[in-house]
Order: C-alpha cells, then structure tokens, then sequence
C-alpha cells in the first residue's frame, strides 16, 4: 500500500464477505423451499427467508463498494482519508442497522416494501451512516487530486444518496408507491451503481492493464454518459402495469433497449485494454475477475434484461422465473464479481505478508460463475414453461409451480456450488497465505 490509511478497507471487506456468506445461506433456504414446500414452515416462513436473502445482498454491497471507495481514495486523490475514525463509526453503525433490521425480520418486523422492508429508525441510521461516509471521502477528495475515477465514483455515491430518499416516501396509493418505489431500486441498479461499476473497473484496469490513465478515462466518461442516458427513462420498463400513462410502454421499451449498449461498452472497454496493455502482472486472479464482471454483467444485465423488456413481450412474463434468472445473473456480473474483483486486487496490499491463494481464488470464480450461469439456465427454462402455461393456456399458478420441480431442483444444486465456491473465496482472501506475491509485483505496486 502506498498510504497506511488503505487499511481502513479491511474491516469493511471482512463484514461485506460474512454478509455475503449469510445471504447465500438464506438463499439456500428459499431455494430448498422451492423443492420441499414445507421446508421450515412453521419456524421461518418463505417470505422471511427472500427479505432476508435480498435485504443481505444490497447491505453486503454497500459496505463492499464504501470498502473499494476507502482503497482505492488514498490512491487517487494522492491524500490519505480525512477521518479512519469515522470509518470505523460509519461502519459499526451501519452494520448495527443491518443486523437489527435482520433479526427484526425473523419476528416479522418490517414495513413490507420489496428492498426497503426496513422499518423508519432503521433507514435513518443507514442514512446518518452514509452521509459520514460521503462527508468523510468528499472531504478526501476535496483535499486531494481529482481525476476521472473518484470524480465519477462519487458522482454514483452520492446520487445513490439522493435516490435513497425517496424510501422515506410511502404513499397509500399502491400505483403512486411503485411509481417512486422504482426511484430507488431502480435508479440505483440500471443507473448510478453503474458509475460506481465504471470507475471501480476503470480503477482495476489503470493498475493492472498498463495502460495510460488518459485512454482510459476517455472511455470511462462515455461509458458513465449512455449509462445515465439509457438508464434514466429505462426506468419506464417497470411502470407498464401499475397504472402509469400508456406513453410509458414506447419510452421504456426504447430506452431499455439502449440499456445493453453501455454494459456491451464496458465488455469492449475492459478486453481492449488488457489487450492494448503491455503489463504483465502477477495478480492474474484479480486480472480474471475484471475481465469476467462486465462480460458476465453483459449477458445478466444486457441480454437477459432484453429477453423481456420490450412492453408486448413483458405483457406475459412478467412477474415469472425469467424475472429471477435476470436478477440473479445481472447482481452477480455488474456488482458481486465486481466487489469480489477488487477484493482479490486489494487484500495482498492491505495484508502485510502479502497472502496470494491465487489458485483458490481462480478455482472459486469458476465454480461460482459456472454454478450462476447455470442457475440462470435453468430459471430460464422454468420461465418459459410458466409463460406458457400461465399465461398462455391459462393454468393457474399452483398446478404451474408444479410442473417446474426439476429446474426447481437443479436450481437448489447450483445454490450449493455457489456455497462451495464462497467458501473457497472468503479462505482465499482471508486464511493463511499458500503462495507469495512475485517479488516483481512489488516495484510495481509502488509506481502507481
């Protein structure tokens, strides 16, 4: 590390991985579920487990990008962080709400809003915890560099403040709800978390690519400038069935068609310049992780979003497994293997006996890409049949659900070698070291 206050990251990575653990865990329940009804009725409901696995993701991943945004700041802005105190406050507090809105869950404890099912003290520590957040790196910025990778990622960070607060919003009318209900969960995930993406694989790419800064961030503003432009009025996708005014069907559709362009622009953006790059480095875990999230998030986000975008295709599928599979393919590419990319780059720096479990970690990416990939097969199979028999021919839901049990099945297998690769994952990052870095790596690591 080239500042000692980069070690703020650390404590912020190790919460993100046990999050991130205990959501594949509660995943892992619902997908038994799926498979035998009756799994856990009477101690933890269904919808219990499904807050808890979907509240986990977005907490995890919030805390993951603070971490990333305390690595990486000292770097860029060439200054060390303005408070590692407040770090550490803003941390506690917010992984204090989160722990406190997941056990109220398991009592029922929550205000019913898919995403934002935390009750009203809840969301507001989260709000005074990230607000110390974004004071704390600002003021980094402010007394440092400025370049086109923090300007960026706090752009993204604090737009996904502005947008939180329409959470606090929760009007009686259930159309006017979903109408700003997607201001939060949309704009965040198909709109500014993907300039937090850009400019975290921007940053990836800067130091292990070799290639100039200046290339780079070129690519950078135009991938930032069709995200928002695509992704601002995409949000209409979601407003086809909720009563929204019909022009809605023709925007949304448009716009969220447009929405593949700057995820294929990131796929482009992140081989060219590893192939335009003349480094070799040494940490080829984290090189697979960079090239992996756009490419994944590619096909997640962009293909599998545009299966079912369009208004008179989403007339019949909305609402079925081919919801899941996008879901679960686009959070894995666009931000998981992200978070998980900058990790694997960052914890042989912060770790002073420079620990390197490259094998592991390489052995973890492919089972878990594989295992998600091949669920996202398989609720897409489950999709298709459900449209058709819902949908189409008019059977009705429960004699549906069960003509899916196989996909169901085969859904819960792939849940498991997720778990398997997690495990290996969270070893390789923080177990004891099997391989050193490359004395080579070092001479690199301090020119940037």
């Amino acid at each position: 590390m080239k500042y000692e206050t980069q070690k703020v990251a650390l404590p912020f990575f190790a919460v993100a991985m046990a999050l991130f653990a205990l959501q594949i865990v509660f995943g892992l329940l619902a997908a038994t579920v799926y498979v035998s009804p009756h799994f856990l009725a009477e101690m933890m409901p269904f919808n219990i487990m499904r807050v808890s696995h979907t509240n986990l993701l977005i907490v995890w991943l919030l805390i993951g990008f603070m971490g990333c945004t305390y690595y990486l700041m000292p770097e860029e802005a060439e200054q060390e962080i303005h408070s590692p105190g407040l770090a550490y406050l803003q941390l506690a507090i917010f992984a204090f709400a989160g722990a406190a809105a997941l056990v109220g869950y398991q009592f029922g404890i929550h205000e019913g809003r898919e995403f934002l099912e935390q009750p009203f003290w809840i969301k507001v520590l989260i709000t005074i915890s990230y607000l110390i957040f974004l004071f704390n790196t600002s003021m980094t910025l402010l007394k440092g560099r400025k370049t086109a990778i923090n300007l960026v990622l706090m752009l993204g960070l604090w737009l996904a403040a502005v947008f939180w607060l329409f959470a606090f919003y929760n009007p009686s009318n259930l159309a006017v709800d979903k109408l700003y209900w997607w201001w939060v969960v949309h704009l965040w995930v198909e709109g500014v978390w993907e300039l937090i993406m850009a400019s975290l694989l921007g940053y990836l790419l800067i130091k292990m690519s070799g290639v100039d800064r200046e290339v780079i961030e070129k690519w950078l503003y135009v991938i930032v400038g069709l995200s928002l432009f695509s992704g601002l009025l995409g949000t209409g996708h979601h407003y086809y069935w909720i009563g929204a005014p019909s022009y809605w069907q023709p925007i949304g559709s448009i716009f969220s068609t447009l929405e593949v362009i700057p995820f294929f622009a990131m796929v482009v953006f992140a081989f060219y310049m590893f192939w335009k790059g003349s480094r070799n480095h040494p940490n080829k875990a984290a090189m697979l992780w960079a090239l992996g999230c756009p490419t994944i998030a590619f096909f997640g986000a962009g293909v599998w979003g545009f299966m079912h975008t369009l208004s008179f295709i989403n007339y019949y599928t909305h609402g079925t497994q081919l919801t899941a599979a996008h879901g679960h393919l686009a959070f894995y590419g666009a931000y998981v293997m992200l978070i998980l990319g900058v990790i694997t780059y960052a914890m042989p720096q912060i770790r002073r006996s420079q620990p390197y479990n490259q094998v592991l970690n390489m052995w973890g990416f492919w089972i878990m890409t594989s295992a998600m990939c091949f669920m996202t097969f398989t609720l897409t199979f489950a999709g298709v049949v459900q449209t058709h028999l819902q949908r189409v021919l008019g059977m009705n839901y429960m004699q549906v659900q069960s003509q899916l049990d196989l996909f169901y099945i085969m859904r819960l297998g792939t849940g498991v070698a997720v778990t398997v690769a997690a495990v290996m994952l969270i070893y390789s990052f923080f177990g004891p070291a099997r391989e050193q870095v490359p004395a080579s790596s070092r001479p690199l690591a301090a020119t940037e």
